[in-house]
């Protein structure tokens, strides 16, 4: 009895992972769980990687039963009152995809074209190339004084603007602390929402660098080392 329920089982198994393959393309998915009514009870299929994980039998009365899972094998009897409803569960499989068949029928594949983004990103980066240049041209000028690495600080229009410089080149300008925009940075460039609100501030952005290096120049024009 024990060899010719394991075969009973085994026989399922590869039944119930056909429906479970049927059920993840009908989905769209490997991994999923569906319940199907029966006169009797109610089955409940669940698929992983595109195979049966576990089936479910829920009869109307009485203990449920895994015909097919990673358990122990079910009872004789339990197996024998679900099987006696298999038949009907596959029936509702049917149902189930005979109710979506037809729903593609109608649809039209004549979409819009998609907008191009070429310009807006050549835009872009031509306003990104022209501030590269700029933070370029300043952390030479702070390389000369600084050092070869540092970082200038300033505020614009309440909002904090960092430009770090690292041999003579600019190696990132952020607005608004860590958390704020990059307008120059070694990875990705700015949105152009992000370059829009703050690209007009880029000038003040200047000016206060321009301001520092004057203020620099006064503080050395007083200096005296005393020899004629």
């Amino acid at each position: 009895m024990a060899e010719h329920r394991e075969a009973v089982l085994a026989a399922v198994r590869d039944h119930a992972g056909e429906i479970a393959r049927s059920l993840a393309v009908l989905r769209g998915g490997d991994y999923g769980k569906e319940t199907f009514e029966t006169d009797a009870g109610r089955w409940t299929l669940s698929y992983e990687a595109g195979d049966v994980e576990y089936l479910r039998y829920a009869p109307r009365s009485g203990p449920d039963c895994y015909v097919v899972s990673s358990r122990e094998p079910p009872a004789t009897e339990d197996l024998a009152d679900a099987l006696a409803d298999y038949a009907a569960f596959v029936e509702s499989f049917g149902r189930t995809v005979a109710a979506a068949e037809g729903l593609l029928d109608d649809v039209s594949t004549d979409f819009p074209p998609v907008a191009s983004t070429a310009e807006l990103a050549a835009e872009r980066d031509r306003i990104c190339a022209r501030i590269r240049d700029l933070g370029d041209a300043m952390a030479g000028q702070l390389a000369r004084i600084d050092g070869e690495y540092g970082t200038f600080a300033t505020t614009v229009s309440g909002s904090r603007w960092e430009l770090k410089w690292e041999a003579e080149r600019a190696s990132y300008l952020r607005v608004g602390g860590s958390d704020g925009s990059y307008l120059i940075s070694q990875y990705a460039p700015p949105t152009p929402r992000e370059l829009r609100r703050h690209v007009e501030d880029v000038p003040a952005f200047v000016d206060a660098f321009n301001a520092h290096v004057a203020d620099l120049e006064v503080e050395l024009s007083g200096v005296s080392l005393g020899v004629d």
